[in-house]
């Protein structure tokens, strides 16, 4: 089994130039090997693989005019040319759509490391060629310090360690090989229904609520929008005809934005993250979501926001992969399977129910419950027959 670990990086002024510089390289490669591709594509060649196209990149070292190539590592070119023909050959595929150029200021900066060449301490990690100089002292400047100590093994096998920028910080993923969990959990099965009220009412009657409602993220979303229209006002007073100019204070107040986002993504996937591993260490025998319409849902536009904060996505590729690594059975109900319409008790689908109501009456038994509960309930009983 492998499991992913993502660090954030604390790197120097030096090093954080020398981290863009090699991002640009990773991106220049790209952009090369997507552009040789299509221009003999139209020529009427042979498809070129990656193995023929980083001899070719090797050759163009040569030439002064791409001599700078050579003062940072080969490995980070070679992935970025592999990644480029990858995209490429999922288009004739039919899997994916079109690679695109990669743009300097849209693209996400981000390069790799090869995996024989980086080494793990305790506090810090050693990345190759940040300098070329041989000097003891110099060499200090491959290693980049860790925010957090200890959090990946120094002896173990990586895998595609990958390091990227988010806008404000520098991270480090690297895919570590773990044993595999053999205990097999035998606790009752576990039904969740996600919503917007809550964020996850379990058939166990544990409900987790919706974080977007507290006082913290409030506050946050309010201090967004007074900076996005603030932003948006500068704008428009430094606008000379039909240019906007961008000012010092502009790119300040764009930069205080860009935390203020930050801040609250890493607070609703901190949250997610101790939901998901909170239901999951119960250790069920199975635990069953609903496969949801949200792209339909996304067009409702009184509703889109708050589904939009709720990540219910990440809510679900959380859930999935920490089952896979704990042996639980994860079972996606069919999407138009009653949940919610479906008595508990009875079995009789009320179909003209609406979503105002919150209290699900039975027009047979006369049960009454919470909506969002029987669905759980039922989920958790569609798991059972599953």
């Amino acid at each position: 089994m492998i499991k992913t670990i993502k660090v954030m990086l604390c790197p120097n002024n030096k090093q954080k130039t020398k981290l863009f510089a090699c991002a640009g390289l990773a991106r220049f490669a790209y952009n090369w090997a997507l552009d040789y591709e299509k221009k003999n594509y139209e020529s009427g060649n042979k498809f070129i693989s990656d193995c023929d196209l980083r001899r070719i990149f090797t050759v163009l070292k040569s030439e002064e005019e791409y001599k700078w190539l050579n003062n940072y590592s080969n490995n980070i070119p070679k992935q970025a040319i592999k990644d480029a023909v990858k995209a490429y050959q999922n288009f004739f595929k039919g899997i994916a759509e079109f690679p695109k150029f990669k743009s300097r200021r849209k693209s996400r900066p981000g390069f790799y490391a090869d995996t024989s060449k980086i080494e793990f301490t305790e506090t810090h990690v050693r990345l190759e060629k940040l300098t070329t100089s041989r000097k003891r002292n110099k060499q200090k400047f491959n290693l980049v310090k860790l925010s957090e100590y200890g959090r990946i093994p120094v002896n173990a096998k990586y895998s595609n360690p990958r390091i990227t920028f988010d806008g404000i910080n520098w991270f480090i993923s690297v895919g570590i090989e773990c044993e595999e969990y053999t205990e097999q959990p035998k606790n009752q099965g576990i039904g969740i229904d996600i919503g917007i009220k809550d964020l996850a009412i379990c058939s166990d009657k544990k409900v987790y609520r919706n974080i977007n409602k507290t006082a913290k993220v409030r506050k946050l979303k309010k201090k967004k929008r007074r900076l996005q229209r603030r932003i948006s006002e500068k704008y428009s007073e430094n606008k000379k005809g039909e240019c906007y100019c961008k000012t010092r204070n502009i790119v300040k107040s764009e930069k205080k934005l860009l935390k203020i986002t930050r801040r609250l993504t890493d607070i609703r996937h901190h949250y997610l993250h101790q939901t998901t591993s909170e239901i999951v260490n119960r250790k069920p025998k199975f635990i069953v979501l609903e496969d949801l319409n949200v792209k339909g849902m996304m067009k409702n536009k009184h509703l889109a926001q708050a589904v939009q904060e709720q990540c219910f996505y990440e809510f679900y590729r959380q859930i999935q992969y920490k089952c896979s690594w704990n042996n639980i059975e994860f079972i996606t109900a069919d999407r138009y399977y009653p949940s919610s319409k479906l008595c508990s008790c009875c079995g009789y689908v009320k179909k003209d129910l609406k979503l105002s109501e919150r209290i699900y009456i039975c027009p047979e038994c006369h049960n009454t419950i919470d909506r969002d509960f029987q669905a759980s309930v039922n989920l958790m009983r569609y798991g059972l027959t599953a």
